[in-house]
């Protein structure tokens, strides 16, 4: 954000000055030798330093922050200049030291209804739109749509919040990505924005939860990332109840690698007194929600961008037991474990697997830690082979949790993991980079019959 929108030729002409190569050379010059003039007599250097800021000032009408840091600042110039800021870099090389280049710009700049409309509703419209007038190509719908999970989490902590007034809500600048915005507007005084903050946003919570109160701190997985320390130091550590709902977890389609949240389940399980859960549909959400609220420790909860698969989901609340699965189908050739969202792919395989008679056990274990102890030693006396999947890395994730399993308490099984593989996996579609790794149906239905051709070796 601009500092002051300064304009006018005098203020383009001075960046043009302080940023040329000969200018700095003469400046650097003449700086050494009032060093050796200052030997003498007052501070020669100060004195040209004082001079130089408060002309800065009185041309860009600014007392500059950075210059106070020891940072050369430059700036403000037009953002969009592309000649111009390519000549202004070519300059900056060949100045030493730390330097910072101020640019404005305008959010959806050469884009009309962007730079004049809404810009939170234009930062992620969601739907295609016509790139010249705007128009939005909305998709005509006759029948009740599953929520977003993002709307399911705004719309159930406030059915909890009415219940329980130790609930507080807390997001890092992003208040309508998680629809904490509902919370917001019904208890301003109970829902936080902390802004672009991440680690604030999670110390904040654990000193809401000294004080006796329920904090559910909603942020981006992938943005979760930047508060790490905090999630172990401030909260897990102290062993306090506070409640971490990560969205976006998996991948998040179209906005890319940055957005992907595929580590979450890596690098929440590794943490002592941290419970890590996944729902695999709406009315799962709410009652983990629900649960984690009864569950006085740190309580974290993923889940995907994007619709769920319930059109009927407000269901009264349940709560689980920490660390219990589900049985979703019994089966006798072949058991498909999964963790979250993604366990909806299953189904499909399922039936397209009993057609060709073969008989698939399908298991959510809903908790990635603590794990279903019960249910997997059930998995591994019953089953020879195993799918795992997870919209997370493999490295060190649920499927790795389930190795772990087996290989502590000695069982011998083919274990096939599906999930994020270790590499940087770019933009597109949720469905089609779930294809590309290989966890869509058809990549399931793949994997499942490849494990049933292999012979396990004792």
């Amino acid at each position: 954000m601009a500092i002051d929108p300064n304009v006018g030729a005098l203020k383009d002409y001075l960046t043009d000055i302080t940023t040329s190569l000969t200018y700095n050379k003469l400046r650097d010059e003449v700086w050494h030798l009032l060093g050796r003039i200052s030997k003498f007599g007052p501070n020669a250097q100060s004195i040209a330093s004082t001079i130089e800021k408060s002309i800065k000032s009185a041309f860009l009408k600014q007392s500059n922050l950075f210059e106070s840091l020891k940072l050369r600042y430059f700036g403000p110039v037009d953002g969009h200049d592309i000649h111009h800021l390519i000549q202004i870099f070519k300059d900056l090389k060949n100045i030493p030291g730390p330097k910072l280049l101020h640019c404005i710009t305008t959010k959806g700049k050469g884009y009309k209804p962007a730079e004049e409309g809404n810009p939170t509703f234009w930062h992620s419209p969601g739907v295609k739109f016509d790139k010249i007038t705007g128009e939005l190509f909305k998709k005509e719908v006759s029948e009740p749509q599953p929520p977003k999970y993002q709307d399911v989490f705004g719309q159930t902590i406030v059915e909890l919040a009415e219940k329980d007034k130790r609930i507080m809500g807390i997001t890092p600048a992003m208040p309508t990505g998680s629809s904490l915005n509902i919370m917001m507007k019904e208890m301003p005084e109970r829902a936080f924005d902390v802004g672009i903050a991440e680690q604030h946003a999670v110390t904040f919570s654990a000193g809401l939860a000294v004080q006796g109160l329920i904090p559910f701190c909603n942020i981006y997985s992938s943005f979760m990332q930047r508060a790490y320390d905090q999630v172990i130091h401030d909260v897990c550590l102290q062993n306090l109840h506070v409640i971490f709902c990560l969205d976006r977890a998996g991948f998040a389609g179209a906005d890319g690698p940055t957005h992907h949240g595929a580590y979450d389940i890596a690098y929440m399980r590794c943490i002592p007194n941290m419970i890590v859960a996944a729902p695999m549909d709406e009315v799962e959400l709410r009652n983990l929600m629900y649960t984690a609220t009864e569950t006085p420790q740190p309580f974290t909860i993923r889940y995907p961008r994007g619709q769920g698969v319930l059109t009927d989901w407000k269901k009264p609340f349940k709560k689980f037991e920490i660390g219990k699965g589900r049985v979703i189908r019994e089966g006798e050739d072949i058991a498909i474990v999964t963790i979250g969202h993604i366990g909806n792919y299953v189904k499909e395989v399922c039936h397209k697997l009993q057609l060709e008679g073969i008989s698939v056990a399908h298991y959510d274990a809903r908790f990635v830690k603590p794990l279903d102890e019960e249910m997997f030693h059930a998995v591994f006396s019953k089953f020879d082979k195993v799918i795992t999947i997870e919209d997370g890395c493999l490295q060190g994730g649920f499927g790795s949790a389930v190795l772990e399993f087996m290989a502590d308490h000695e069982y011998h099984a083919n274990v096939k993991r599906l999930g994020i593989p270790d590499l940087v996996i770019e933009h597109g579609e949720q469905s089609e980079l779930h294809k590309e790794c290989g966890f869509d149906p058809d990549g399931i239905y793949k994997a499942a019959k490849a494990l049933l051709n292999t012979i396990i070796k004792v």
